[in-house]
Parts: C-alpha cells; sequence; structure tokens
C-alpha cells in the first residue's frame, strides 16, 4: 500500500517507475528546484489517478497550492500518455484470438454535450475501445472519442478493424459490431426467437467467450478517476494513456 494520507491500493513498481519517469524529465527540461521532490509529485499523481481526489483535497494532503497541484499532475500524466503503445498488433499476433469492447467513461455534462450523450447508455461521456487477450487482462485502450459514436465506428476510426485484419488476429466482440467484416466475429443477428437452434447455441457459445472482455474494462476502471471525470474532455485521451502505461507498467 502506497500512503499520501490515506492508502492506495498499488504496488510500488508504479511508484518507481513514474518517479525515474519525472526524474528524466527534470533533467532533459534542466529543473532545479520543486515545491515537491519527483517521487512526491509520483505520488501526487497516482493519487489523483486512482482515488480520484480532486486538486483541492490533494494540495491540501501534500501541503501545496491548488494550481501547483493542477500543474504536477498535469505534467506527470503527459510523460506517462506519451509513453503509452500505439495499437498493439504484436502482441496480439500472439494470442489465438483477442476481445474487443467498448466502454463509456461517463462525464459531467458540458454546454455542448450533444455529441457526448450516448444512447445506449443513456448517459454523457467518451467512448473508449478496448482489446483484451483471451484470460481477459488489458492489453490496449483506444484513445476517447465523444460517447455519441457507436462502438463500429469507433473501431474503424482508430484503425482496429483494418490493422488487426491485415494481421490476420481473430476478433470476438458484440453485436454493436455488426458489419465491420474482417476478421471480426459477431454474434447471429436477430431476435431470440426468431434464430434456429444452431443460432441460438452459437450465440450462447459466443457470450462465454465473449464476456471475457469484462474483466478488463474492469481492470482500467479500477482507476477510480475514470468512473466519474470532471475534466475538459480533451484531456481524457491523455488520462486513458497514462491509466494505460501504468497498468502495463504493473503487468510486466
Amino acid at each position: 500500500m502506497l500512503v499520501y494520507p490515506s492508502g492506495l491500493d498499488l504496488s510500488s513498481s508504479h511508484l518507481r517507475f513514474l518517479t525515474a519517469r519525472l526524474r528524466e524529465r527534470r533533467r532533459a527540461i534542466g529543473s532545479r528546484w520543486r515545491r515537491l521532490s519527483a517521487g512526491r509529485q509520483a505520488l501526487l499523481t497516482l493519487a489523483h489517478l486512482r482515488n480520484g481526489h480532486p486538486y483541492a483535497q490533494l494540495a491540501a494532503g501534500f501541503g501545496i497550492g491548488t494550481t501547483t497541484a493542477y500543474r504536477y499532475i498535469t505534467e506527470a500524466v503527459d510523460v506517462l500518455a506519451a509513453l503509452a503503445p500505439s495499437l498493439v498488433v504484436q502482441s496480439a499476433s500472439t494470442k489465438a484470438f483477442v476481445l474487443l469492447d467498448g466502454t463509456l467513461l461517463p462525464t459531467d455534462r458540458i454546454a455542448a454535450d450533444r455529441p457526448f450523450y450516448s444512447g445506449k447508455h443513456k448517459k454523457h461521456g467518451m467512448n473508449v475501445q478496448v482489446l483484451a487477450d483471451p484470460a481477459g487482462r488489458l492489453l490496449w485502450a483506444s484513445p476517447a472519442l465523444p460517447g455519441a459514436i457507436h462502438d463500429v465506428r469507433a473501431a474503424r476510426e482508430h484503425g482496429i478493424i483494418d490493422t488487426l485484419a491485415d494481421a490476420g488476429i481473430k476478433r470476438w466482440a458484440d453485436k454493436g459490431y455488426r458489419g465491420a467484416g474482417g476478421t471480426v466475429r459477431t454474434p447471429c443477428w436477430g431476435r431470440w426467437e426468431t434464430l434456429s437452434t444452431g443460432q441460438q447455441a452459437v450465440n450462447r457459445s459466443h457470450a462465454k467467450i465473449r464476456a471475457l472482455v469484462e474483466p478488463a474494462i474492469a481492470t482500467l476502471k479500477t482507476w477510480r478517476l475514470l468512473r466519474k471525470l470532471r475534466c475538459s474532455t480533451t484531456r481524457i485521451t491523455h488520462l486513458v494513456q497514462a491509466v494505460l502505461t501504468l497498468h502495463l507498467t504493473g503487468s510486466n
């Protein structure tokens, strides 16, 4: 458990990794003095990402100003986001198949909120595409798009459909990806009572396999900040990429 004044359910490897990256950045930009050491800045950032604590609360806990807390966290998140991998074709190619699904990261309502309203989830948020291995482990998370964008369109915009099809990687997905083509496998389309016995059996088997993506989505949302985002929508992709970098670092 890491502490700041409250406990963080993270391994110390996350703290060591981020501390090392921040020290490298400080040397690169020639930073001479900071209110917090690189280790304390790393702990501040992890507390924000893991627990979702607001800047004012974090600033009080670390004895710094709210603006300083914001600047330190933004800097650390940008450092992590820059290390996030692009679409993980190489690691995915070693798997028998991968699981593809989309999730909505809820946000506060904003003035121009129509593009961010998901009719499927009945709330405002950002669409993030997730790839998992057959064991349900998170492999990759996409940049965030407005929640009104359908899953199959988001997958196409990120190049997931074409890139993995070119690599011959099979993907299992739900009905939201119907018509994606390539190597995407979706359930048989139609109302349950109109499907044949064989099609119903195929859909039951498909659902059991596809459900394994849920632990990967849950892993992403163990970072509580992503459960209710209150920042600018332009910052959400950086937050997702920062979390992905920390997750992949901790799982290696």
